[in-house]
């Protein structure tokens, strides 16, 4: 396989064969495929897990899901964050954080409210430690969100080439601000989480603009950066309306450029009319 795209390892091409149903035709064609990238995350000399992924922006990647999982609380706690690209390793350095790598803590499933009312979802232990409701006066006009959407697929041209990528963009009062790429729709949202946290962007003020479904662990990890609105233009589940619902966040699904169905919070999109 060689390498093309952003950098190599982000995608490569593969000799493949089309066929035409029409014509019953077969052609010999250059296609190219995403990447995936196995980097395993090391905190203070403890293996921890293995994100598979897109090889870009891996520090962020790696700072923003071990905040997420609670592993660390804040970007600053980090002495020493190494990624040895040719190995596939992540080297962490978090003084005083050896408590929160309890091993039996990841993977367990925990049934309860995270914020005491009594609808209730399946969380992971750790998830019931670290997910939070979302408390923020942010409201965005609805027209924004339609042109919020539009900018992300202008800024997918990963997708474009290989149809194998997702896409997440961080928005805030003048548009797009930073859009993340990777093969794992969870991966893009650490990747954001984490630039988040070393650009010491207030996220109480941000909206998440989101290609994939919106499934309860994409539902979480919002609510865990603490974004009060996610967009996207695919469909969600219905646990993750429920804790959508409950964690305070605003899921809007299906946003095409002439439609989109807010599900939850309603009263953060402003715009439109009726009686629905």
């Amino acid at each position: 396989m060689s390498g093309r795209g952003d950098r190599p390892g982000v995608s490569g091409v593969r000799r493949a064969w089309r066929i035409d149903r029409a014509t019953g035709g077969r052609s010999e064609v250059e296609d190219e495929v995403a990447g995936e990238y196995p980097l395993t995350l090391i905190v203070n000399g403890r293996e921890m897990a293995t994100l598979v992924c897109t090889p870009t922006h891996l520090e962020e990647m790696a700072l923003g899901f071990l905040t997420a999982e609670g592993v660390l609380r804040r970007g600053e706690e980090v002495r020493r964050l190494f990624v040895d690209r040719e190995q596939g390793v992540a080297e962490i350095e978090a003084p005083g954080r050896e408590g929160a790598l309890e091993q039996e803590m990841f993977g367990k499933r925990y049934v309860g409210s995270c914020c005491g009312k009594s609808r209730t979802g399946f969380y992971m232990a750790n998830d019931a430690r670290t997910a939070r409701r979302v408390e923020s006066d942010l409201a965005v006009d609805a027209g924004a969100c339609f042109e919020l959407m539009a900018e992300l697929q202008d800024d997918s041209s990963l997708f474009g080439r290989t149809g194998g990528v997702h896409n997440a963009g961080l928005a805030g009062p003048g548009g797009l601000e930073v859009v993340r790429t990777d093969i794992g729709r969870h991966n893009t949202l650490d990747k954001l989480y984490g630039h988040a946290l070393r650009e010491e962007i207030e996220l109480e003020q941000r909206v998440v603009v989101f290609s994939g479904r919106i499934s309860s662990e994409i539902l979480l990890k919002v609510s865990k950066m603490g974004c009060p609105v996610l967009l996207s233009k695919c469909a969600p589940t219905t646990l993750a309306l429920e804790m959508a619902e409950e964690l305070g966040v605003t899921a809007v699904g299906f946003l095409r450029p002439d439609r989109m169905t807010v599900y939850t919070h309603p009263e953060r999109i402003r715009g439109g009319s009726g009686t629905g």
